[in-house]
């Protein structure tokens, strides 16, 4: 039966994350046996209980007259209200509520239906709509853009660009290899990053707005981790803060990070009136809006002073997991003090030894030899090859575990 999917999902490849635990499964009655139970350093999804206010709110509101009926598909009224003074109060940013916020089955879903909508779909390679994407970058980009039939061509993140790479460089060298620059309909941009942790200046998000408007395509700013920062940082700014970004700007959001709702899958969009208004009409047919109980519980927690403190509690203890490994690491033999380290998201991005060829062949022998389930950074992009992520998500006893292992099997940074 698989010759009846399209080329588009046929080309697609398994979600790397679900490859990893699949491995994972296969391995584990082993690594039991020799006192190496699995330890998931993978998965970017906290693991702590969200907030009360989230949980009591959910519970009060479910025996509501007309709770369990249709909602729209841009959202319920104290929804989309909550989201306006967040947006007000977090960023500044003013929003009308009837053209320029939509909720969301979760960000991703959002993602993959707006990306659905910019792209002509072909199998002609050259003739392919395109959309430029971080690189490393949330694995699930160029996957959105394969089933969509776009292309997705990379923007280099490194550590010599400091993370934030030159786009009119980039421009250029997509024309040098022979893409049409008329067939690019915009440029994501995630910061903070996943895989890398890196925040970007408000300066450099200046200029992405800048370098939309100049070639006239759309920003697409996916802000997931935007509450997820240390202490001494400075608070990631919104896209939408930049004078004139709206009207090319949709800028997404999740609950799932900072409040520990991975699996409640609630989320929301803003930005300009005509790219919303678009963005909408695919909504209308596909969904029918998010359950309206979850819209109360979400929007109860977004401007309240337990979700504030919430976030912070989780982000000293992301802060302090952090520590923990930068510690052992640089035991190891990492050359931490002299690494550019992220005080953002909770993830963890580092070179791999330098006697492995691959990302991958170093992932795959922490797993089967220790126990120790990590990401290689090839999975981001092709400028990940050479790194390997970490989610510090876990408890703090896992991670000691995780460096003692590591010493005990001969996991040094050393050729």
């Amino acid at each position: 039966m698989k010759e009846l999917f399209n080329d588009y999902v046929q080309s697609l490849e398994t979600y790397i994350m679900v490859q990893i635990k699949q491995k994972t499964l296969e391995l584990t009655d082993m690594l039991c046996a020799k006192g190496r139970e699995p330890i998931y350093l993978s998965i970017g999804a906290p693991v702590k209980t969200p907030p009360a206010i989230v949980i009591e709110t959910l519970k009060d509101c479910l025996y509501e007259p007309g709770i369990s009926t249709y909602s729209t598909n841009k959202g319920e009224k104290y929804f989309l209200e909550a989201v306006k003074t967040r947006m007000k109060q977090r960023f500044g940013v003013d929003l009308d509520t009837k053209t320029e916020i939509c909720s969301l089955i979760g960000s991703k879903e959002g993602l993959a239906n707006l990306i659905r909508e910019l792209i002509n779909p072909t199998t002609d390679v050259k003739n392919k709509d395109i959309i430029l994407i971080p690189d490393p970058g949330y694995a699930s980009y160029k996957e959105m853009l394969k089933v969509s039939g776009g292309l997705a061509y990379s923007v280099p993140l490194t550590p010599e660009n400091n993370y934030m790479p030159d786009l009119d460089e980039t421009w250029e060298n997509l024309i040098k290899e022979g893409y049409n620059p008329q067939k690019v309909k915009a440029l994501i941009i995630n910061y903070p990053n996943n895989p890398l942790g890196a925040v970007a200046t408000r300066e450099y998000i200046a200029s992405a707005v800048a370098f939309c408007k100049k070639h006239n395509i759309l920003l697409i700013s996916d802000a997931a981790y935007c509450d997820i920062y240390f202490e001494g940082a400075q608070a990631p700014v919104s896209a939408l803060e930049i004078e004139g970004a709206k009207d090319i700007t949709l800028e997404f959001y999740s609950f799932s990070k900072s409040y520990s709702m991975t699996g409640w899958r609630v989320g929301w969009v803003c930005g300009g009136k005509e790219p919303l208004s678009m963005f909408t009409k695919l909504k209308s047919t596909i969904d029918t809006g998010l359950f309206k109980a979850l819209q109360k519980a979400s929007a109860a927690v977004l401007n309240s002073k337990e979700g504030d403190e919430f976030c912070k509690e989780m982000n000293k203890e992301f802060q302090k997991n952090q520590q923990i490994l930068l510690n052992g690491f640089k035991e190891l033999g990492w050359d931490i003090d002299n690494m550019n380290i992220p005080k953002a998201t909770f993830y963890l991005w580092l070179p791999i030894p330098p006697r492995y060829n691959r990302s991958k062949d170093f992932t795959d022998e922490l797993l089967e030899k220790s126990g120790i389930v990590v990401v290689p950074g090839d999975a981001f992009g092709k400028y990940g090859e050479g790194f390997f992520r970490i989610s510090i998500v876990c408890a703090q006893e896992k991670l000691h575990e995780v460096i003692s292992r590591m010493k005990q099997d001969g996991f040094v940074y050393k050729k």
